[in-house]
This record gives C-alpha cells, sequence and structure tokens, in this order.
C-alpha cells in the first residue's frame, strides 16, 4: 500500500510541473506540430548552400572556364531553388551597361527559372550559380558580372592556384582579368549595387 501512496505522491508531483492532459490536448498537440514544423524549416534553411549568382556573356565559353580551367566540380540544384526560395534576382537593380540589349550573341532573353543554368560547388558549403545575359565588355571581351566581392575573391584565388595569366585591375570594385585556354581575355566583374 505504501508503494501505491508513493506512486501517487509522485504522479501528483510531476504533474504540477507536466500538465499531461494540457500537452495531450488538440490544442497541445497543434502547438506541438507547429514547433516541430519550426525546426524542420529552420534545420532545412540552415543547411542550405550559399548560392552566388554570376552573369556572363555565353554559357558555353563559361562552362569551358568554370568546368574545363578551374576545374569546379559540378552540384546538383540546391533544393531551395526548385521551391523559388531566395529567388530575388531582377533585371531593375542592374546596370544596363552589363545587360544585353538587342545583342545578337547566343545568349538568351527569356526569364530564367531558378534551376536553370550551369551550377557549380565554390566551397563546401558554397555554390556558384552561372547564368547568361551579361553584355560583352571593351573589343567583345567575355564579360562575367557579379554582385559579390566575396565571390570573385573566392574564383580570383582559384585563378590564381591554377596559375592562369591574370591581371587585377581595380580592387574596389574588384575587376580583373584572365586568359582562358583559348587565350579568351574574360572580364570579372564586381557591380556595385
Amino acid at each position: 500500500m505504501t508503494i501505491l501512496t508513493n506512486l501517487t505522491a509522485i504522479n501528483r508531483y510531476l504533474g504540477a510541473f507536466l500538465p499531461i492532459d494540457s500537452i495531450f490536448s488538440t490544442q497541445g498537440i497543434m502547438v506541438m506540430l507547429l514547433a516541430a514544423y519550426a525546426l524542420a524549416m529552420w534545420m532545412f534553411l540552415t543547411s542550405a548552400p550559399k548560392v552566388y549568382t554570376i552573369m556572363v556573356s555565353e554559357l558555353e565559353v563559361a562552362r569551358q572556364f568554370y568546368q574545363g580551367l578551374l576545374e569546379l566540380p559540378v552540384a546538383d540544384v540546391p533544393l531551395h531553388y526548385y521551391y523559388n526560395y531566395e529567388q530575388t534576382l531582377g533585371t531593375a537593380g542592374f546596370d544596363p551597361l552589363y545587360m544585353s540589349a538587342g545583342s545578337t550573341s547566343s545568349t538568351s532573353t527569356t526569364p530564367l527559372m531558378g534551376s536553370e543554368g550551369l551550377w557549380y560547388q565554390l566551397k563546401k558549403n558554397t555554390q556558384l550559380h552561372i547564368i547568361p545575359g551579361a553584355s560583352y565588355g571593351h573589343k567583345n571581351r567575355q564579360r562575367h558580372v557579379c554582385f559579390d566581392h566575396e565571390c570573385l575573391e573566392d574564383i580570383l584565388m582559384r585563378v590564381q592556384s591554377r596559375r592562369l595569366k591574370y591581371k587585377v585591375r581595380r580592387n574596389k570594385p574588384l575587376n580583373f582579368l584572365v586568359k582562358d585556354i583559348e587565350e579568351r581575355v574574360i572580364e570579372m566583374a564586381e557591380v556595385n549595387n
């Protein structure tokens, strides 16, 4: 009998701190489901890779440069791009100097979905998204345009580690020239936004 009395006392004591009847109520279950959903979304979004976007004059030249010359591994499209998360890239913020206007290049003028273009793994949790849309530079040189200084610094380090010919023209905003295998000059330009 004393064991039964002790268990009843323990249940009352725990019941004061853990209201089991309210946890398993409809409202309690809804709160637990919302908390689980919030935790799952937080884990999904924090595990998503950082994505840098670079606009290029020609996708095929970019493929030869990033995949062939810089030996960046091809990456899968991040899951959050399938659901249009972080798809705020619009043409309203671009300087017309960097956009191709009426050129006869092979770049597409149709709007891109998030998964189109080229995808490369730049670092462990950082990916590079290459899309068409940049105009040609001086003397019809290939132009690769990016809004992120850190991205271009990483690419410059990759160029230096591959011992490619390059020339830094400006540090702020970063602008450098690099030659590819076919001796084409590619201008890497950071755009101030």
